[in-house]
């Protein structure tokens, strides 16, 4: 087992890592910015390094400075969490050059799955179902554009291949808007990632935001653990979660988690991954793989009792599964709410001191949070403060446990999303569940 991982993280996810490491005996390092000295798992870890000023860019995001804080406390591995560093394959190189363990897959992988248009090639070749489209990147030939949009079929969007978290994205619904539309979103692409390649694809109307965990070891092992609806979005940002997803059956999710399995082995993945699809009409349409432990992974752990970070801390040490796919069983349903210190209705931040705070509990209700009590939001970082997660034997009694626990928390001194998270779990279409992904926007009047 590792002796010593250095969490490149903050928030409730580097306490999320503290305490798995804690579960298997390995000491901890908690790096952090100068905004960040109060935060729980800085206080709790065993070593902390500053390693700058409030700024991402000039701590998070500090490659040298990590690795630096690896080298003087003696680690051996480094965790990056989610967002940050995570899915940055320069980082995850610079880390495994510099003889430490890189906590997720390797940088071959991260780069292979970050591009979106080698990512749907490899998917193609392992047999993971794709959203019809340009099978590759969209040149400036303005006529042969038109015809692969023909041939796609109208509406299209035309994506970043090198896109993410909702931005490089632009739909077409006819031909006359299709080459400015390419030379608008290859210039936004070039100005937002340093990389104007584009590609297109099928617009789907009405899908369901479904994705499937993964994990897979150094020994050719690899299994699914399920899937998760995320289909209640905003500006292309997950707000509510749940697992599993309502309507999907056991065949379906068989045929698609095997799949995933097996492109995992196929690629030589390692660790813990998602596989996102965009789902409609019975058919899954692979959109991206996040080469990453996710945010939404606790309502996986729920049903599945699969603790994903200490799977990922053993792949890590070189361990095989401790499981095989037989031994996963589905049970029972998971809800998970994103609490954000930010205004219900104009959704802007909302950083300061909590002056107050009461966190939820009962039987099936889990808190994960790295807020307390007298701590100081900072504003520099997303806004995201606690996950509320429920969990019961149907959807309806985890459904009614988020319903209670949300009516018990209590957070003075800043604003909270949590009554947006009141009026989601009480409409009359999301307890029937299958709403689709533009759903809560055309709720709160956001999309047309």
């Amino acid at each position: 087992m590792l002796e010593k991982v250095v969490i490149a993280n903050r928030g409730e996810i580097a306490l999320r890592i503290l305490r798995a490491c804690k579960e298997l005996g390995i000491k901890t390092v908690a790096v952090h910015s100068t905004a960040d000295r109060e935060l729980k798992h800085v206080l709790l870890a065993d070593e902390t390094v500053c390693i700058g000023p409030a700024p991402s860019a000039k701590s998070y995001l500090n490659i040298p400075a990590i690795i630096a804080a690896a080298e003087v406390t003696g680690a051996d591995a480094i965790h990056p969490g989610y967002g940050f560093l995570s899915e940055n394959a320069d980082f995850a190189e610079q880390v495994e050059r510099s003889g430490f363990t890189f906590i997720g897959p390797t940088a071959d992988v991260i780069r292979l799955m970050g591009d979106k248009v080698s990512a749907i090639k490899a998917m193609k070749k392992a047999g993971v179902p794709c959203v019809p489209g340009s099978d590759g990147p969209v040149g400036n030939d303005i006529k042969k554009n038109k015809e692969i949009a023909k041939r796609i079929g109208y509406p299209i969007i035309i994506k970043a291949s090198g896109g993410g978290g909702g931005r490089g994205m632009r739909v077409v619904r006819s031909e006359d808007a299709l080459e400015e539309s390419i030379a608008m979103t290859k210039a936004e692409a070039k100005a937002a990632f340093n990389n104007d390649m584009v590609y297109m694809e099928k617009y789907l109307e009405n899908p369901r935001h479904v994705e499937i965990q993964v994990l897979a070891d150094t020994h050719g092992n690899a299994v699914y653990l399920a899937e998760r609806d995320c289909s209640m979005q905003r500006r292309h940002q997950k707000v509510v979660e749940e697992a599993p997803a309502p309507g999907i059956t056991e065949e379906l999710r068989r045929d698609i988690g095997s799949r995933c399995a097996n492109a995992c082995v196929e690629i030589g993945y390692r660790g813990a991954g998602t596989f996102e699809f965009l789902y409609e009409n019975g058919e899954f349409y692979f959109i991206e793989m996040n080469t990453r432990i996710q945010v939404e992974h606790p309502v996986t752990e729920m049903i599945t009792g699969v603790d994903l970070v200490k799977e990922q801390l053993r792949i890590a040490a070189g361990l095989p599964l401790s499981f095989k796919q037989e031994d996963i069983k589905v049970k029972g349903h998971a809800i998970e709410c994103r609490i954000n210190a930010e205004d219900p209705k104009s959704f802007l931040p909302s950083p300061g001191k909590v002056n107050h705070l009461h966190s939820p509990g009962g039987f099936g209700v889990r808190w994960d949070s790295h807020v307390y009590g007298g701590y100081t939001v900072p504003p520099h970082y997303d806004s995201m403060i606690a996950k509320l997660i429920t969990y019961g034997d149907t959807r309806d009694v985890a459904i009614r446990r988020m319903q209670n626990a949300l009516s018990e928390t209590i957070i003075e001194g800043i604003k909270t999303n949590i009554p947006l998270h009141e009026m989601i779990l009480e409409d009359e279409n999301f307890q029937k569940g299958g709403t689709n992904i533009h759903y809560l926007e055309k709720k709160l009047g956001l999309h047309d």
